[in-house]
């Protein structure tokens, strides 16, 4: 097959696709990889690099979608590329399309068979796909929160950590999974004092061994919700439902009783985000003001250090995108089920029913035979 890397055009995204050591591998199995000139610069990756490695450089992004059969990217297309899409294409990406109801129909109308990297998930109900982003976006959370906390940002002027005789921020992080216990690494790292809030206990209990005690880790619920917020200077969000809308579990109340000053980074605004006040911004223009408090809700957080990020990311897709590559979707999905939940549109129907429930769409189940 040949394979498509088209340079990333989202606002701010530095990420690439695929590194140099897996064009190597998919040559090596004997497919063609396209890499639109100049799609690692972002990522310190050269296109000499790519070159060595096998690929074959081209100038324009519309001979990377028209000449190949599978497209792998870093985020959803973007309006200039829909005019793209066809039929026979295969496009394997984060998608996260439960609050992009434009972007799904035109998938639709076009035939197109969208593959999302979130939503690949393994018997355990492990997201091996996302689990290296939400690694990344959870530790840089606290750090960019510490930023915005700054006073020439419009932040409550506060250090994470306090010096002796200052006490330190205090920072609530809303959900426990991979990007919540990586924001609370980080922040107790710093010295702050972290509670994390999550409705499953067991998560919690796990939480407690893991940081013996260090942080206080609370059941989520409307109360312990708004009592945490009252005393946050960072509060960090960290909610997943996946492939579906993210619940807002923050209310807009909850945030008008926070100081004035204090931040919020919503790690969960690729999926609509989980708090009543949350909207996308860009890195170009990261920050807003809602009742006193700086939301920080960008959406792709991990293009902020990209040559780690495009590594680890490349770390958990190739194997998968070796395997369509190898087989073609239906087989791929037949030889290993985690890729079934994350074929989004097929042929023209939608097949995810999370993305279906979030949209209020018809769905059918993919035809595995």
């Amino acid at each position: 097959m040949v394979i498509g890397v088209p340079a990333e055009i989202k606002n701010g995204e530095t990420r690439a696709a695929l590194v140099p050591g897996g064009v190597r591998t998919l040559r090596e199995s004997g497919h063609e990889v396209l890499v639109q000139a100049g799609a690692g610069e972002g990522s310190s990756i050269t296109d000499d690099e790519y070159g060595r490695a096998g690929a074959i450089l081209v100038e324009a992004a519309s001979d990377v979608w028209g000449q190949t059969d599978i497209v792998v990217k870093v985020k959803e297309p973007q309006p200039s590329e829909v005019r793209y899409f066809r039929p026979s294409l295969t496009l394997f990406t984060y998608l996260h399309l439960a609050p992009l109801e434009q972007l799904t129909q035109q998938m639709l109308d076009s035939g197109l068979t969208a593959i999302a990297y979130e939503a690949v998930a393994e018997p355990d109900g492990r997201l091996p796909l996302l689990e290296p982003m939400s690694e990344v976006a959870g530790r840089l959370a606290p750090q960019v929160g510490s930023q915005y906390l700054e006073r020439i940002y419009h932040g409550r002027g506060i250090l994470l950590g306090g010096v002796p005789g200052v006490p330190p921020a205090e920072v609530v992080v809303v959900g426990g999974g991979i990007v919540g216990s990586n924001a609370a690494r980080v922040a107790l790292s710093t010295g702050a004092r972290v509670t994390v809030i999550d409705k499953n206990l067991r998560r919690l209990r796990e939480l407690d061994d893991r940081f013996q005690g260090r942080v206080t880790t609370l059941t989520s619920n409307s109360t312990s919700l708004a009592e945490s917020l009252l005393r946050a200077d960072l509060l960090i969000g960290a909610v997943l439902a996946p492939g579906a809308s993210a619940p807002k579990v923050i209310t807009r109340a909850m945030i008008q009783g926070m100081k004035k000053g204090s931040v919020f980074v919503d790690v969960a605004i690729d999926q609509g985000g989980c708090a009543e006040t949350s909207r996308p911004t860009t890195h170009s223009e990261p920050v807003y003001e809602a009742a006193g408090v700086q939301h920080y809700c960008v959406p792709n957080i991990p293009a902020l250090v990209p040559n780690t990020s495009t590594y680890a990311l490349t770390n958990a897709t190739l194997p998968y995108l070796l395997l369509l590559a190898d087989h073609g979707v239906e087989e791929a999905v037949r030889r290993d089920a985690s890729l079934q939940a994350a074929v989004s549109t097929y042929r023209g129907s939608l097949t995810s029913q999370a993305v279906a429930q979030s949209q209020g769409r018809p769905w059918q189940p993919l035809p595995v035979h």
